[in-house]
């Protein structure tokens, strides 16, 4: 007779447990709900695929036959069945305008998109950190209620402009006026410089309002209150107890404009001509190829939500409270 090993008393109530089955349930219900969006969403827009690929001069019967070949004429739900059983054996399909396996195209082609997305996250953080500090030590308590306005006029603006504008708008001053970036192209590190910071201005300024908002608060707290009794170098004040307890709501918000900045990657790319995933998708999406069409949707939705369990986590590491009151 085998003895069965029970967890221990407690186990499945432990907070962390719960957390972690909470997290993993919704990241299934997500994933479950993104491909099937990935799916519908090309399948529902009329027009064939084939056709376009080939082109208007080919022959019916060859059009009928590439259909065939792609299972396009079986019904939907068969077709979503097929697509389950191929993502499960890690099988995107084929282009249909290239040729080529999809998974090699995202291989090849989201490098430069993450290179993109992550070098402009940082450079949002690294604007928007110092500067919410600065403004907030120099705001507090209602001081210097000039240089409050205009931070938060300017900040709105700058937020409230799309990438693309924003991006259209460098390439004109800095690219063809100036000249001191190249207007188009993945090459040299100035290449990364304009389009990193279309992405990043924006994001930029929202993290700096939230950082500043965050530091005004905590500088309220009675513990900062003390420290500032016990004459503690304003160093040591500001930079080792203030701003670690006012960075959960930035990096909250951050993690979720930094699925936004994946997304915006798309206009972004087409403006300055980026070999990234987002110029793959929009010239897939005007060819009808349903199988890159779809591949790259669902790299970009399962980024999305990868950078949104990995904000849980941290908030869950800062704070293990959260762990518990998320119950």
């Amino acid at each position: 007779m085998t003895a069965t090993i029970s967890p221990p008393a407690g186990f499945t109530t432990h907070p962390w447990v719960r957390f972690a089955a909470r997290r993993f349930a919704r990241l299934v219900g997500s994933v479950l709900v993104l491909v099937s969006a990935a799916f519908l969403m090309i399948h529902l827009i009329p027009g064939d695929p084939v056709r376009g690929a080939l082109g208007p001069v080919a022959a019916q019967s060859v059009v009928d036959a590439q259909r065939e070949s792609l299972g396009l004429n079986d019904p939907l739900w068969v077709q979503y069945l097929h697509f389950l059983q191929n993502l499960i054996t890690g099988n995107l399909g084929t282009s249909i305008t290239t040729g080529l396996p999809v998974s090699d195209v995202i291989r090849d082609r989201l490098p430069a998109t993450l290179q993109l997305a992550v070098g402009a996250f940082v450079l949002a953080v690294l604007i928007a950190l110092p500067v919410g500090l600065v403004l907030g030590v120099l705001t507090r308590a209602g001081r210097r209620p000039r240089t409050e306005l205009t931070f938060t006029s300017s900040s709105i603006i700058l937020a409230a402009i799309p990438e693309f504008l924003l991006a259209v708008g460098l390439v004109y001053v800095f690219a063809v006026k100036l000249q001191w970036f190249p207007v188009a192209g993945r090459g040299a590190v100035s290449s990364y410089v304009l389009p990193m910071t279309s992405l990043a201005l924006g994001p930029a300024a929202v993290l700096a309002r939230i950082c500043r908002v965050e530091l005004l608060a905590v500088l309220q707290t009675d513990y900062l209150r003390t420290a500032r009794a016990k004459r503690l170098p304003a160093a040591a004040i500001y930079l080792r107890h203030a701003l670690p307890n006012a960075v959960t709501a930035t990096i909250t918000l951050g993690g979720l404009l930094l699925g936004g900045m994946v997304a915006g990657t798309v206009l972004v790319e087409n403006v300055f001509g980026w070999p990234g995933l987002g110029s793959t998708i929009v010239s897939s999406i005007l060819a009808k190829d349903y199988p890159l069409v779809q591949g790259v949707v669902l790299v970009y939705g399962a980024g999305v939500l990868l950078v949104n369990l990995a904000v849980d986590v941290i908030l869950a590491l800062l704070d293990p409270r959260s762990t518990i009151r998320d119950n």
